[in-house]
């Protein structure tokens, strides 16, 4: 499988080229243009308990979709997202990645979609119980609004809510005030994440509550 990454960072597509007997899955609604002899069938990720799991737990939508290519000539499908905004592709070799609600796109047969414990810490964040869990071996392409930056942190590091769009299982979240009580208040940064451990984050620059903040009492 081959694939390019075009019109970064803001309206970033999957174009992506699938040699004979070659396939991909992505998310329901994902795909937005696709050779004509691609067959595509939907079925339930991992079984339908696992799919309600990713549904209800995870944030993800029921279904998703397998592309295969069964001609014996290369044929291209095209991925996006319903935001605006940037898209990343992580090599998985064996580690798992944990990533909030909405950011999956799709990924390569050999990787595994489940649903993790996220902790109360990001329930009260906001961001819910679970996280959308993947692992195996392959390719997982994932974006977010606005772009998206590679961190490796050691120790800890702070993110403001919102932000946060993918890391490593083995980081802890817990979630505190951005300073002093008057401090966090008077900056209008609140509760903010505090990230412990050794391992890899993905930020997003926007975020959409924010968007949505600016411009609630402009439409009234």
């Amino acid at each position: 499988m081959k694939y390019d990454i075009r019109y970064k960072p803001a309206f970033a597509a999957i174009f992506v080229t699938l040699d004979p007997g070659e396939s991909i899955i992505a998310e329901a609604g994902a795909m937005t243009s696709m050779d004509g002899r691609l067959s595509m069938k939907t079925e339930f990720s991992g079984g339908f308990f696992q799919a309600l799991l990713r549904k209800f737990l995870g944030g993800e939508s029921l279904f998703i979709n397998v592309f295969k290519n069964k001609t014996s000539q290369r044929l291209n499908v095209t991925f996006t997202q319903s935001v605006i905004g940037d898209i990343e592709c992580l090599e998985l070799r064996g580690n798992q990645m944990y990533f909030q609600p909405g950011a999956y796109i799709a990924s390569s047969p050999k990787v595994k979609l489940g649903v993790g414990w996220a902790g109360f810490a990001s329930w009260f964040a906001g961001e819910g119980l679970f996280k959308l869990k993947v692992s195996g071996i392959g390719q997982v392409f994932f974006g977010a609004y606005g772009g998206l930056s590679k961190q490796n942190i050691t120790g800890e590091f702070i993110v403001d809510n919102s932000h946060l769009v993918a890391y490593s299982p083995n980081i802890k979240m817990s979630i505190g005030l951005s300073g002093s009580l008057i401090g966090s208040v008077t900056s209008g940064e609140g509760l903010v994440n505090r990230l412990k451990g050794n391992g890899v984050i993905y930020l997003q620059s926007r975020s959409v509550s924010g968007l949505v903040r600016f411009l609630r009492p402009k439409v009234r």
